[in-house]
């Protein structure tokens, strides 16, 4: 990889801080008695729904304090420890790298999300981990609705040196997947990476296009697609949630990313949707360079996002 270890975590950190911030922000106001009782559990519990990370998981670290800790003393720190570690549970078992093992080649990636969202740019940033990987990968403008995603698609095609299928606007999307992986089987490519409309405005409409890429895919591949993959913008807080519903049922989706985890104050958004969904998280975006998306690493993620200090073991 070309980032280091803690390089990488550093980037992370300074990623999350607005997010971290804002748990620490609403943990601090909470710290004005000196012994853990209901009334502090409770405002514990508000301070974690306010950074976006759940119900659910404010009631885990609620739950692990009250055994532990109540009608004793706590520190902002000890809180935070424990925020980390259960935030950690809930990551771990959802980490998951995206993964070319499909025999026969290509693994077929359908990239889905709405417009917006940063889909085109992290289909290049998945691309590029393969490439790090030494995998061929070929690229699919299968946007095809907008001629800036198709645009936007051939010059990252062009910067990581993977070739671009495109087609005119308003061709069909499914004719272009089809070609896409032809074109990617008979060159020997290992992964095929598809860009999708993210219109939800019509989605019956969305469905329907999707549904038949997908099924023209498995005409050729019967395997194909092998990843759904949703891009989810973190900078949507709550309504990521809802993303991930529409598109589940939408477009059958199999895993995450999220992106633009420097651009908000609401990463925390990643543990409630891994807390509800159970989806793997592939990877995690806080920038935009090429490098700025990496393998979701849970300890990492759950460690910066708590604002304590790094642990080991970063990817």
């Amino acid at each position: 990889m070309s980032e280091e270890p803690q390089g990488w975590f550093a980037k992370l950190r300074a990623g999350l801080s607005r997010s971290s911030e804002k748990l620490g922000d609403n943990l601090s106001s909470v710290f004005t008695k000196s012994k853990l009782d209901d009334a502090m559990l409770e405002e514990i519990e508000e301070a974690l729904i306010a950074a976006d990370l759940g119900p659910a998981m404010a009631a885990r670290v609620s739950a692990k304090l009250a055994a532990e800790k109540y009608d004793k003393a706590v520190t902002e720190a000890e809180v935070r420890q424990v925020v980390a570690d259960e935030i950690e549970k809930v990551l771990r078992p959802v980490a998951k790298p995206l993964e070319v093992v499909a025999f026969p080649r290509p693994q077929t990636v359908l990239v889905v999300g709405v417009n917006g969202s940063g889909k085109t740019t992290t289909i290049a940033k998945l691309a590029h981990l393969f490439q790090e990987q030494d995998y061929r990968v070929m690229l699919a403008a299968g946007d095809t609705f907008r001629a800036a995603a198709i645009e936007q698609l051939q010059v990252w095609g062009g910067r990581i040196g993977a070739p671009v299928i495109s087609s005119k606007v308003g061709a069909d999307a499914a004719g272009l997947a089809y070609e896409s992986l032809e074109k990617a089987r008979s060159g020997g490519f290992d992964a095929l990476i598809i860009d999708t409309a993210g219109r939800l405005q019509n989605k019956q409409g969305l469905m329907d296009e999707l549904a038949k890429v997908k099924r023209v895919l498995s005409k050729l591949m019967l395997s194909a697609p092998h990843d759904v993959v949703l891009v989810l913008d973190a900078t949507t807080g709550q309504n990521a949630l809802n993303q991930i519903e529409v598109f589940r049922e939408v477009a059958g989706v199999t895993g995450l990313v999220m992106t633009k985890l420097d651009g908000t104050a609401r990463g925390g958004v990643l543990v409630a949707a891994a807390e509800r969904f159970k989806l793997p998280i592939h990877a995690v975006g806080v920038g935009e360079t090429i490098d700025d998306l990496r393998p979701f690493d849970p300890k990492a993620f759950a460690e910066a996002l708590a604002g304590i200090n790094p642990g080991v073991g970063v990817k």
